[in-house]
């Protein structure tokens, strides 16, 4: 995984960017077909006769659930345009009384499993596997040292030097979290740019291959802070793989025979859908509107 400046390798899909909050405002339109992959949801289940010291269940079992077991449980329809919080009423998490309970579905985020997954059809759909251009938005905290992290330890009242001195270690911890999770030319250019500009989103790209991107450990080691990217396409633009940073789900936009072979593999929980496709909350008409819901949310 390599960084670039040459921000113009973009150009051509920044010109065929759709309508926003739309398939093709993320992937890009005038490709053949579109398939959309739900990204899954983890789960775990306690058991109230275990307990840890203090009295609480402990867990007992620990996976991974597609949206489809969530649906049947909440009695919800999946479909192609299913919204997470339709299938749980706009709960965070959601629980059950055999003691399993899953989080939200993680957003602007392909696990890199199903990203490794991913590459068997993207490999047998372009020309050039070893020319790809990975795109991840500047805005991620990890990118910056951490996740942002509030000094609360600073109360009304503190020592003003003790504050001092736990804001310099805080900031040393996160400069060399930084470090030791950000590969020095990624960070030059994080630092400086320049990027690439995508509706509502400027981009670092990379330079990288599906064969790097095969091994599911790579985020552990390619100095781009554990992220996956949000864009990626090979050099030949056959297809454009997009996970948009609000949406729980991923798109692959590409030929026909790429699209069927997507939606034939059972390492995906994926639909059909097309370029103008709405995947706000506004989308989903067929599972009730999430309680509290404003109008034309995003999900």
């Amino acid at each position: 995984m390599e960084p670039t400046v040459d921000v113009e390798r973009g150009a051509w899909l920044r010109a065929r960017a759709g309508a926003w909050a739309t398939v093709g405002g993320v992937a890009g339109t005038g490709f053949e077909a579109y398939a959309r992959i739900l990204h899954p949801v983890q789960a775990w289940r306690t058991d109230p006769t275990i307990t840890d010291e203090w009295g609480s269940p402990l867990i007992v079992e620990d996976t991974r659930w597609g949206w489809a077991e969530v649906a049947r449980r909440n009695a919800r329809t999946m479909h192609p345009l299913v919204q997470w919080f339709s299938l749980t009423d706009r709960e965070e998490r959601r629980e059950w009384p055999d003691g399993w309970a899953v989080g939200q579905a993680e957003e602007g985020r392909l696990p890199a499993e199903l990203l490794a997954a991913l590459t068997g059809p993207l490999v047998r759909n372009t020309r050039t596997p070893e020319l790809l251009t990975a795109a991840f938005w500047i805005g991620w905290g990890e990118l910056h040292g951490g996740a942002q992290m509030s000094l609360v330890l600073m109360a009304e009242g503190g020592d003003p030097e003790a504050v001092a001195r736990e804001r310099a270690r805080v900031e040393a911890e996160l400069r060399e979290e930084r470090r030791r999770a950000i590969a020095p030319a990624v960070r030059e250019v994080i630092d400086r740019g320049p990027f690439f500009d995508w509706p509502g989103r400027e981009m670092l790209l990379c330079s990288t291959s599906l064969g790097e991107l095969a091994d599911p450990t790579w985020p552990a080691h390619a100095g781009v802070a554990g992220l996956t990217p949000q864009l990626l396409w090979p050099a030949d633009r056959r297809w454009v793989v997009a996970s948009e940073i609000d949406w729980d789900s991923t798109i692959v936009a590409g030929s026909r025979a790429l699209i069927d072979e997507v939606l034939a593999d059972e390492a995906f929980e994926s639909y059909e859908v097309d370029e103008a496709s709405d995947l706000t909350w506004d989308g989903d008409t067929i599972n009730p509107r999430p309680p509290g819901r404003r109008d034309s949310e995003s999900g």
